[in-house]
Parts: C-alpha cells; sequence; structure tokens
C-alpha cells in the first residue's frame, strides 16, 4: 500500500485566537521560533510525505507565503552570514511539493477534506491537524501508515483521556482489542456525557484514511442538516459498514493549540522540557511568583528589542 498525500486542514476560523487570527492565521502561532504549522510539515516529512495538500480560506494568504522564497530577507541575512536562520524552511520548501485549495467558507472538517476528492484516487492518504502538536518518540503519522499498510486500513490516533474531558472530544466505541495498543473501531461518540462515553480513548488529529471516505462524506452532505459536515460522522459511518477502521493508541504527547491557555501550557511544557530555555523559564516563574514586575525591571525594556 503506497501512501504519499498528506492533508493539512488550516481553513478555521480560529476564532478564540480573535482578533489575532483576523489577519494571522492559526497555522502561525509561534511556538518557540517556528509556527505550528511547521510542526506538523515536518512529522509529515519525517514519515516520508511530501505530496502536501493545505486546505485554506482567502484571508490565509501567510500559510502559502511562509513556505515561498524571500529573495530580500536572504540577501539581508547573507550580509549579515546569517542564512542558517532559514535553513529548516528552506529544506521543507526543497522536499516537498505544495498545494493549496481553498475552502470558500468553514464548513467543517468533513467539508473541507471532501474537497481533496478530485487530488485523490483510489489510494489510503493521511491528515494532520496542525493545531494538534505531536510530541513522541517517532513520528506518529509513520506510526499509523505502518498499521495501515499491516491492516490495509484506516487508522485514527487516540489517546487516554480523563472524565472531564470526554466532553469535548470524540471518543472511540471499541469493536475489538487487538492488543493494548491498537483497536478496532465500531464506532465514533462526539462529545459524550462521562455516564454515556463508550471509552476514554478520545481522537487525536491523525488518520490515515481510504478513499471510501469520500462517498460517506458525500452522503451525510446530502442528508445532514447543519451548517458543518462532521468528519467523525463519516468515520463511524464506514466502521458500521464495511469498512474496517483501527485506533491506535501512541506513546507520546498530545498540545491542542485550541485555546490562548493551551498555546501558553505547550510553550511552558515545552520549553521546560528543551535545555535552551528551560533554566530561563524556571528562572522568569520563579521571579515573577515573588514579585510581578521584577523581571521586567531587572532588564528593562530596551533589552526586549530584538534588530
Amino acid at each position: 500500500m503506497d501512501i504519499h498525500k498528506i492533508v493539512i486542514p488550516a481553513a478555521g476560523l480560529g476564532s478564540r485566537f480573535l482578533p489575532y487570527s483576523k489577519s494571522v492565521p492559526k497555522e502561525m502561532l509561534p511556538i518557540f521560533h517556528k509556527p505550528l504549522i511547521q510542526y506538523a510539515i515536518e512529522e509529515s516529512i519525517a514519515s516520508n510525505l511530501y505530496n502536501f495538500f493545505i486546505i485554506t480560506n482567502k484571508s490565509k494568504k501567510l500559510l502559502a507565503d511562509y513556505l515561498d522564497t524571500a529573495p530580500d530577507l536572504e540577501a539581508i541575512l547573507k550580509e549579515r552570514s546569517q542564512e542558517q536562520l532559514l535553513v529548516s524552511t528552506d529544506r521543507l520548501a526543497r522536499l516537498g511539493s505544495y498545494a493549496y485549495i481553498r475552502q470558500q467558507e468553514p464548513q467543517g472538517l468533513g467539508h473541507a477534506l471532501l474537497l481533496m476528492q478530485s487530488y485523490i484516487s483510489k489510494e489510503h492518504f493521511c491528515v494532520a491537524l496542525p493545531d494538534d502538536l505531536i510530541v513522541s518518540p517517532d513520528p506518529l503519522l509513520q506510526q499509523l501508515i505502518r498499521i495501515a499498510r499491516q491492516e490495509k486500513a484506516c487508522v485514527l490516533a487516540v489517546q487516554e483521556v480523563p472524565n472531564s474531558l470526554l466532553g469535548e472530544n470524540t471518543v472511540i466505541n471499541i469493536k475489538k482489542s487487538i492488543s493494548r495498543e491498537l483497536f478496532q473501531v465500531g464506532s465514533l461518540s462526539h462529545q459524550p456525557t462521562p455516564k454515556d462515553a463508550p471509552s476514554n480513548l478520545a481522537v487525536v488529529g491523525r488518520y490515515v484514511l481510504s478513499p471510501k471516505i469520500f462517498p460517506a462524506l458525500e452522503y451525510l452532505n446530502t442528508h445532514l442538516e447543519g451548517h458543518e459536515l462532521p468528519l467523525h460522522a463519516a468515520i463511524s459511518q464506514m466502521a458500521q459498514d464495511s469498512e474496517r477502521v483501527f485506533a491506535y493508541k501512541f506513546t507520546g504527547t498530545c498540545f491542542h493549540i485550541d485555546t490562548p491557555l493551551n498555546w501558553l501550557r505547550a510553550l511552558v511544557a515545552l520549553g521546560l522540557q528543551n535545555p535552551q530555555y528551560a533554566q530561563h523559564i524556571s528562572e522568569i516563574i520563579n521571579e515573577t511568583r515573588a514579585t510581578p514586575t521584577a523581571w521586567f525591571n531587572k532588564r528593562g525594556s530596551t533589552e526586549i528589542m530584538d534588530y
């Protein structure tokens, strides 16, 4: 089974980050020196996925600009002997091919994927939601592809969540346990109450899907009422019909960057794991806890500027 294509849906409004997201896509939120979407692209390339289809909207031109060349900036950096600052984006642009498909209005994740139907032939493909930042020993998409090839089936990434968060997630109903990490999915339950949840395994934004997802989406698009077309409903329909769907409980951490607080949580957690930032973050936390203005006063406002 050849799997070469990766879809990155990035057409959402990012309303929880307004007014920032009015002009800057949520997918361009900085996680230290890289934007959020770059982590999903790097994970894809590490999983030998090089054909990118990025679903955007008319206000997200910055996503395409980010991986484009910048001759003026490159010339300035060359004069300063700082060409290495763009090495990571140059590598991504060189290794991948990128197509940008515009979703005219926000109609849900399922509708975004339905736009891909003419670009995907009879082949399995991957989906990565860029607002789920994955930290895992091995690239998560690579792990899912391995299972998809082994089972010749769709595969979803899942992780255990506490009861208090079940109502914010899509949870799998286990049809059959294959191992401690692998399960065949019977159906999906979207935002269940803890009492009604079929399991504590919630879907994370990484998928390997078969082309049978498109007939399921088309059917729902015709028969479901409502403004948005949900992907989870189409996957659930496939699982209840003839398509085998598996869920893989991966080892690692998913940072769901859906609110400013969760963005800040990811920054602090990842920073404390990074030798370059860990000590400085600990110092800032300790100093601001002791005296809220101490850190700013100690260093002075001029030192914050970076020209």
